[in-house]
Parts: C-alpha cells; sequence; structure tokens
C-alpha cells in the first residue's frame, strides 16, 4: 500500500513539474515564444493603480493588435520590489525582457553589466526624437542603454485668490528669490501668533534644499564632468537661504503644519494653507480632481536674480532591456512603439505627464485646451531648464555622504560653509 502511494505520490510530482514548465515557457516550445511562434516579450512596470494600470495596458494592447510576430506580457511589480528582483532576475539568469527604470541610473546599470547596449536596434537618428537633456542620461561611452520614456519638471503654484486678497497681482507672479520672499511675508496670515496660511516654504511641495543649491549656482550639477562642485559659493549661499525660511516661521510651525498635512493626507495648497508651492506638473491633477474651480497659477521657479535662469529640476523614467534578456530584438521593437508618438501622446494627455518624445508632448499640448493646455505647455517650456542629475559612475554614493551634512546644518549643528566643505572632502575620497 505505501509502495503504491509512493507511485501515485512520484507520478503526481512529475505531473506538476511538466505544468510548472510549460507555465515557464509561456506556454510554447521554447523559452520566450508561444505555441504559434510569437515572440514573448515581458514587461515589468511599477504601475497598478487604477489609474496608470489601464493605460499601460491599452498601450500593449494596442502593440499586439499592431503586428504578429511579438506578443507583449505586462508584469506589475510593486514600487520598491520591481528592481531589486530586476538585478536579481539578471543574476540568475532570466531577467524580463523590457524594464521601466529610473533614469537617472543608467549608467550605473549600463557599468554593471545590468544592461543591454541598445546601439544595435536603434539607429543615430533615434534620438533626434527625444529632449537632448534626456537622452544624455541614457548614454554610457557613446552607447545607449536605454530609451527616455517620461520626465518631470517642477513649477511656481500659487493661489490667484490669496494674491487678491494680499494686494499683489495675480498675473505677475515672482521671478527673483527676492520677489518670493517679498510676496511670501505679503501672503502670510496669521492669528495671533499662529499662521493660518503660510505664503511660501522652500522644502514643501516635490523640492528639496539640493533644488535651490542648483538653482542659485546657474544650474551648476553637484559634480560636474567628474568634478565634484559641492562647496561652491552659491551652494552655500543657497542653503543658508533655506534655513532663513525655517527660522523666520520657526521650527514648531514646520512641524505643525506638516503634522496637519501628514494626518490629514491633504494637499496643503489646495486646501489654502499655503499661498505659493514648488511641485511637479502633474501635480495640476490633484487640483483637477479635488478642486476643480481652483484660481491658481504656475510659473518658473524663481531665479537666484534677475541675471540668471529660472533653474529647475527633474527626473523620469526609461524602457531598458535587462541583460540577458530572451528577446532583445523584439523587446527593441515594443520599445520602439512604446516611446513612439502615439503611445506617449496617449501617455501625456491621460496622465499629464511630461513625456520624452518631443513631437508626442507638442501635439498633446496642441490638443488641450483651456488650464490643462496652459499648465501642460508650461510644463514643456520649463524643460529647457530643468536639470537632471544623473548619478556619476565615478561617484555613484556621492548623496548618501552629502544629504547628511545639509541635514545637520539644517538642525543647527554646523554651518553651511562647514558642511559642505565637509561634504566635498568625502565625496572626493571616495572617487572610483
Amino acid at each position: 500500500m505505501r509502495k503504491k502511494s509512493l507511485v501515485l505520490l512520484l507520478s503526481f510530482l512529475l505531473l506538476l513539474s511538466g505544468v510548472l514548465a510549460g507555465c515557464g515557457n509561456n506556454g510554447g516550445n521554447a523559452a520566450g515564444t508561444t505555441e504559434d511562434g510569437k515572440k514573448v516579450v515581458d514587461f515589468w512596470t511599477f504601475w497598478g493603480s487604477e489609474t496608470r494600470k489601464p493605460m499601460i495596458e491599452k498601450i500593449i494592447k494596442d502593440f499586439n493588435e499592431s503586428q504578429d510576430e511579438i506578443i507583449v506580457k505586462h508584469t506589475y511589480l510593486p514600487w520598491g520590489d520591481i528592481w531589486t528582483k530586476n538585478l536579481a532576475s539578471i543574476a540568475a539568469g532570466d531577467p524580463a525582457d523590457v524594464i521601466i527604470n529610473d533614469i537617472n541610473s543608467v549608467a550605473q546599470r549600463a557599468e554593471n553589466n545590468q544592461a543591454e547596449d541598445l546601439s544595435d536596434y536603434f539607429d543615430e537618428d533615434f534620438k533626434e526624437n527625444f529632449y537632448p537633456h534626456l537622452w544624455e542620461t541614457v548614454e554610457y561611452e557613446g552607447k545607449p542603454y536605454a530609451v527616455p520614456f517620461n520626465t518631470d519638471t517642477r513649477l511656481l503654484f500659487y493661489n490667484k485668490d490669496a494674491f487678491k486678497e494680499a494686494g499683489l497681482d495675480p498675473e505677475k507672479p515672482p521671478k527673483t528669490w527676492d520677489e518670493l520672499e517679498e510676496y511670501a511675508k505679503k501672503l502670510d496670515k496669521k492669528n495671533g501668533d499662529d499662521y493660518e496660511r503660510i505664503g511660501f516654504y522652500p522644502l514643501w511641495g516635490s523640492v528639496g534644499a539640493d533644488a535651490w543649491m542648483v538653482n542659485a549656482d546657474k544650474g551648476q550639477r553637484f559634480i560636474e564632468d567628474g568634478e565634484v562642485m559641492i562647496n561652491t559659493p552659491r551652494k552655500v549661499e543657497a542653503l543658508e537661504w533655506v534655513k532663513q525660511w525655517k527660522d523666520r516661521i520657526g521650527e514648531d510651525t514646520v512641524q505643525t503644519f506638516e503634522a496637519e498635512f501628514q494626518n490629514q493626507q491633504a494637499n496643503p495648497f489646495i486646501s489654502g494653507k499655503i499661498a505659493m508651492w514648488v511641485n511637479v506638473g502633474n501635480n495640476y491633477t490633484q487640483i483637477k480632481e479635488f478642486k476643480p474651480d481652483m484660481n491658481f497659477g504656475v510659473a518658473p521657479i524663481p531665479a537666484y536674480s534677475e541675471e540668471d535662469k529660472h533653474w529647475s529640476s527633474g527626473g523620469g523614467f526609461v524602457a531598458e532591456i535587462p541583460k540577458g534578456a530572451d528577446n532583445p530584438e523584439a523587446a527593441a521593437e515594443f520599445i520602439k512603439y512604446l516611446t513612439g508618438k502615439e503611445a506617449q501622446k496617449y501617455w501625456a494627455m491621460q496622465n499629464f505627464d511630461n513625456v520624452a518624445n518631443i513631437e508626442a508632448a507638442e501635439a498633446a499640448a496642441a490638443e488641450l485646451e483651456g488650464k490643462d493646455q496652459e499648465v501642460y505647455q508650461a510644463t514643456i517650456d520649463n524643460l529647457d531648464t530643468t536639470i537632471l542629475s544623473p548619478t556619476p559612475v565615478e561617484y555613484p554614493d556621492y548623496q548618501n555622504l552629502m544629504n547628511p551634512k545639509i541635514d545637520q546644518f539644517m538642525m543647527g549643528e554646523i554651518d553651511a560653509e562647514a558642511a559642505l566643505k565637509d561634504a566635498q572632502k568625502a565625496v572626493k575620497k571616495v572617487k572610483r
């Protein structure tokens, strides 16, 4: 009886292993193919929300129906897990065919042999479809290792009704840091010693001290052409300027407001708790959803001075083929579609994202109307002064060395010049 049971168990395990093997082959006769010979492209994204998942799956569906040689299958992995699993799958020799990855770390993956060189799949003219500052981020030693998908840029959002109440012209937002300070003080609204509204605080929204330092320093990043440029006079001044705002309104006020925003999960700009703030362009979608009648404007981030440009900061994502993908040629064909005009225009109009394809972005702006068109066009125009900060291969951990020093300064433990001097020294020591 026991022998019969053992035989049945072994038979079941063999059957199960066959089923699992079939699943691993996508139902086909070889890895990465279907039974009728179509190449399967496994596409990994972190877009699993009710808003974005249907959009990316429509793009996939449209691609699959546009030809009969490739089938793209969408694999959703949560934010925070996707890139860890990507590296693990590359090491195991079983990666995705296409993955959406961070735009600022492409060179790191290229150097570490974690992404495929795409120069065999795209001709030299292909890059002309994309904003130049985005394409620069995907090249390593003169070759592309990804294709830009989307990006962002930061604008000054301001409450026009609050401007009118404070006696400011709602059609004339602040253009310089001096004007920003002047406007903010007029927009502050207090009840005794307590603030009911704060005109502006430079660390609320989608911006940090590092962005203001780059804004002040003529758009100069912390690492430029292999040279460490952390401790510069303007970056020191910018860091001091950021802290002055905190000192003016008080640590307790900052903490009270931040706790209120967090606990209520409220957008402080929409709720009227702050009159101006810096945020990414698609912050507009929240305004549109939760307070569609809000009277607001957008403008470039105020410049350090009248002689300086309105430098902003940005990030974004790329479509990449992990090293060792089963079907790199088919993956490249899908990336062409994903980053082409039709798919990019659809993504732009549905998500209000800044897409990487120039023609698609301009086409989306042309079709939008009213406030939609006004805000989206402002984000496109702002890309001219938007700085991305790709992680330099020589200094991959520079932010982990610099940011604690900035935090020390903000907590009053060290002065700004000493903080940046220490950061510069620490970063230089770890050059690869």
